[in-house]
């Protein structure tokens, strides 16, 4: 006599485990987008401090993020967890341009947050 399982229950063991990721999976994403979202918000706040320190020891803002490096204020430029680059951030400037170049950091994304705001208006 030969042991082992019929082609039924493989089957039926197969449907439990799809029903169970059917689950599972949607949680698993959405918990990746608030790490990332978390993420983003610490990464803004501190870049954000770093330019108004800036500010206060020069009194004008930097021209570029790369400053932020260069004088020491950050030890380098973050990616964007949103699109995984530190190439993708929208740098906004000041209003009077002899005050420097980078008045306000944003994230380069265009989707939206889990509350349906957008990435770039953080």
């Amino acid at each position: 006599m030969r042991r082992g399982f019929t082609l039924i229950e493989l089957l039926v063991v197969m449907a439990i485990i799809a029903t169970l990721l059917t689950l599972a999976m949607p949680r698993y994403f959405k918990s990746i987008d608030r790490s990332k979202e978390s993420a983003l918000r610490a990464d803004l706040r501190g870049m954000r401090e770093a330019i108004d320190k800036y500010y206060g020891d020069t009194g004008k803002y930097p021209d570029t993020l790369d400053d932020l490096v260069t004088k020491k204020y950050l030890r380098s430029i973050p990616p964007d967890p949103m699109t995984g680059s530190d190439q993708t951030w929208v740098v906004v400037p000041p209003e009077d341009p002899s005050e420097g170049g980078v008045y306000d950091i944003r994230s380069g994304e265009k989707g939206n947050d889990a509350e349906g705001k957008s990435y770039s208006d953080w």
